[in-house]
């Protein structure tokens, strides 16, 4: 019995570093989204923060401000969902048939 625990404790161990290497290459991958056809994209890391904004100087004008305002949000709030996407499939690579399906355990 205690070398079965030793063992679960080491891959739970080997589980936790390939998780923080996981974690550590999310921050250098990206995800970019548009709205408005591409007039706006949005550019966003693995680890969820936004990167970048792009404007096409084209619909810079002050008397739509708030268009363009509803614009940076969508390719934003698109950026995050498709930087959440990415992170939750790398991570779910290396859980896969640890955690049983439907526990819903933060961050894995």
């Amino acid at each position: 019995m205690k070398g079965g625990m030793q063992d679960m404790l080491r891959q739970v161990q080997k589980l936790q570093e390939e998780m923080q290497k996981t974690q550590a290459g999310l921050a250098n991958r990206t995800v970019t989204a548009e709205a408005g056809g591409g007039i706006i994209k949005a550019v966003a890391s693995g680890n969820k923060k936004i990167v970048s904004i792009e404007i096409d100087k084209q619909v810079i004008n002050p008397d739509e401000k708030e268009f363009l305002e509803d614009l940076v949000v969508a390719a934003v709030n698109k950026a995050l969902e498709s930087a959440e996407k990415m992170s939750e499939d790398e991570m779910g690579k290396l859980t896969k048939g640890m955690i049983p399906p439907g526990l819903n355990i933060p961050g894995f």
